[in-house]
Parts: C-alpha cells; structure tokens; sequence
C-alpha cells in the first residue's frame, strides 16, 4: 500500500485536472504529499481546484502550443521543481464513423491526445527531469488495443499515445521513468453516454461486477508515481474490472 506521504516534497502537473480521472488523480498526489499544478480550459474550475489542493493552477488546452511550456513554468515557478507529469487531458472528438469524421477534428484529436503529452514531456524534460530524473505517466485507455463503434478517432489516437509512452520510457531512462494507466469504462461525464443508459448491464458482464470510479485509477498512478514502482518504466498498467478476460465469465 502506497504511503500517505510517499510523494512528500515532491512536485507534480496534472492536465485535464478538475474532473474525471484527471480530479481524482491529482487530490491523490496531494494527498499522498506532492504539491499539485493543475491545468483544464475552465478558469473557474482551475481556480476552485487549485484552491482545493493547496496547489497553482493554469487555464488553457493542452492542444494549445504554448500551455505546456507556460504549465511547466508555473510549476518550476512556484515549487522549484518538477518531479511528476501525469498527461491526462484528452478529447474524444470526433465521435462517429471515422467515413464521416471531420478532417480538422481529427487532426485536434491528434494534437490533445498525442502531441500535447509530447510537447510536455518534453518542456518537463528540459525544465527539471534531464538533470534531477522523475516520472512521467500517461492516462490511456484499455480500448486502444481493439476497435468499437464510434470511437476510432479516440482509440487510434490513445494507440499512438501508448507506443509513444514505450518511446520515451526507452529513451529517458534511466533517470525518468515513463508508464501509462489504461482504464475501462469507468464513471466520469465524459464516457456517461456510454455507462449510463446500461450500467447494470455491463456490470454484469465484467469479472468484478461494476464499473470503475475514477479513484481507483488515481490509486494506480499514485503507486506508479510512488518509490514503490522504481524498477518499473515502459509498462501500460490496465485498471478494467477485467474487461479484456470477461470472454471467459459465465453467466450466473
């Protein structure tokens, strides 16, 4: 079990920090000790975040070429260093059949799944990581090793984000350590069009019985964040219910 104050005196960035996974996993951080920067379009919501976690806060999109080196920053700014990077900002546009998917909104989705997490792992790199180590966690998903209606903009580009992330942990070690947390389906606003209208039912067809909470993925990027996963880099860690093993349930 991750120690409460596993992550003392540590810095971290958070992206896409004021809801969903992104809000949990960066209340986690602080709560296991690190000073938290948190970044999200809504002013508003960064500010009350911020405010929330004792940490700093920057408004704007991570698509936006100039936020990570301003994120980065701010970080280094306010806690003189940075010592973990979870890129978790993430856009599910364009929905629909990839026949119909608008060219511009293909190439955003690109530009916040991909080349965002990118652009700040590399400013972290530059700014703090290439001298003094730390790590770096990417938020994928477990469907990008299959296909589904609707989502092919999404997981062809959380595909390229987890080939990305075993380029870098190969490149960057072995001072920075780079992994990914893929979760399944699990409640937050952004995936509720596809839990909500069915939620018993999809419970009841995974191992554990439930959707996930965004908690429990927070958990797991803490302890990747943690000394506890030092030996580990370059590894996708999958926090489903058993989404990928549910062929073998029967039904009871």
């Amino acid at each position: 079990m991750t120690s409460s104050h596993a992550l003392r005196d540590r810095a971290a960035v958070v992206t896409g920090a004021t809801r969903g996974i992104g809000l949990a996993v960066a209340r986690a951080l602080a709560e296991a000790g690190a000073r938290v920067c948190v970044s999200s379009r809504n002013a508003d919501e960064v500010r009350r975040t911020a405010a929330e976690l004792g940490g700093v806060g920057l408004a704007g999109s991570v698509g936006d070429p100039g936020h990570p080196e301003e994120l980065t920053d701010l970080c280094l700014r306010e806690f003189g260093r940075l010592d973990v990077l979870v890129n978790n900002a993430a856009t599910n546009q364009p929905f629909g059949p990839l026949m119909d998917a608008d060219p511009a909104l293909w190439r955003e989705a690109f530009a916040v799944n991909v080349e965002a997490p990118l652009r700040l792992t590399q400013c972290a790199w530059h700014g703090w990581m290439r001298e003094h180590g730390g790590v770096v966690i990417t938020i994928c998903t477990e469907g990008a090793t299959h296909v589904g209606p609707g989502v092919g903009a999404y997981g062809t580009s959380k595909a390229a984000l987890l080939h990305l992330t075993r380029q870098l942990a190969g490149e960057l070690g072995p001072g920075v350590r780079v992994n990914s947390v893929s979760p399944g389906l699990v409640r937050t606003e952004m995936a509720r069009f596809m839990w909500e209208p069915r939620e018993e039912e999809i419970a009841a067809g995974l191992p554990l019985g439930r959707i996930g909470e965004p908690e429990e993925v927070a958990g797991a990027v803490v302890w990747l964040a943690s000394d506890e996963a030092n030996w580990i880099t370059g590894t996708d860690l999958v926090v489903d219910g058993g989404t990928r093993v549910r062929a073998a349930r029967t039904a009871t």
